[in-house]
């Protein structure tokens, strides 16, 4: 496994209540890793500790270390704003921005001083086409993005998340209140995407991970109770756990 991320020995406290009780794992590059488990297991707690979207929670404790290419991000002299840059978010609920589909894609590059119309338009367009939606927007992009179905906002917040070129998406049950059709467009992209980026996706959807990924960790009450190749823990696992919720008797 050529590995991306390795966390090691991570607790996180709200409040002196443990939410990950010391979660070790290595998340391969260019692969797509699920995160699964009931409500309350601790996965969107890992994924905003690797984004450090976790510092504007109050009274956090943070013990153990992420590495992401053996730089530990939860050094203190790390900018937060600059690793963000670096590992996109896509959560469950699209924001679009009151803006323009193209002013969607264009604000994050015009803020790290992108001004140049031709450079924009290229990175609109590539982004909308590696998530699989330029074709149905490239001839209305002065339109509000609010005017794009659920399933075309999530994409292009997807788009909006890959025009920043990061190196890790993260995504939070991106597909949670989609149709099943928009579903199978953004796990097609992802299929795609995972070429040139590390991905982590968090669903409670067993049938999800199972269909998309790569590597799968089960996740229970702050826990990794098991974690290996998604063929291997969707055939075999090992822990009676996650046996019974990914047959669906728990969960």
């Amino acid at each position: 496994m050529d590995i991306k991320i390795k966390v090691k020995n991570l607790r996180v406290f709200f409040h002196k209540q443990e939410a990950l009780k010391g979660i070790t794992i290595n998340v391969a590059r260019n692969m797509i890793t699920g995160f699964m488990g009931p409500a309350g297991s601790g996965k969107s707690t890992l994924i905003s500790t690797i984004n450090r979207m976790i510092d504007f929670e109050d009274n956090i404790k943070i013990e153990g270390n992420i590495y992401i290419d053996d730089v530990d991000i939860l050094d203190g002299s790390i900018n937060p704003v600059s690793l963000r840059r670096q590992v996109g978010t896509v959560f469950a609920v699209p924001i679009p921005l009151q803006r323009s589909i193209f002013e969607n894609i264009a604000y994050g590059p015009r803020l790290k001083g992108i001004n140049d119309k031709a450079e924009l338009h290229r990175i609109v367009a590539d982004s909308l086409k590696k998530a699989f939606l330029w074709d149905e927007v490239k001839d209305r992009l002065d339109i509000s993005a609010n005017k794009l179905s659920g399933g075309q906002q999530q994409r292009l917040c997807l788009a909006r998340t890959l025009a920043l070129k990061p190196e890790i998406i993260l995504l939070d049950e991106p597909c949670s209140g989609l149709d099943p059709i928009s579903t199978a467009k953004i796990e097609e992209a992802l299929n795609e995407l995972k070429r040139e980026y590390t991905i982590i996706l968090v669903s409670n959807n067993t049938k999800q991970i199972a269909r998309i990924t790569d590597y799968s960790a089960f996740f229970y009450l702050g826990e990794l109770i098991e974690y290996g190749t998604t063929e291997k823990i969707f055939t075999n696992p090992t822990q009676k756990k996650t046996e019974d919720y990914i047959s669906g008797k728990f969960g």
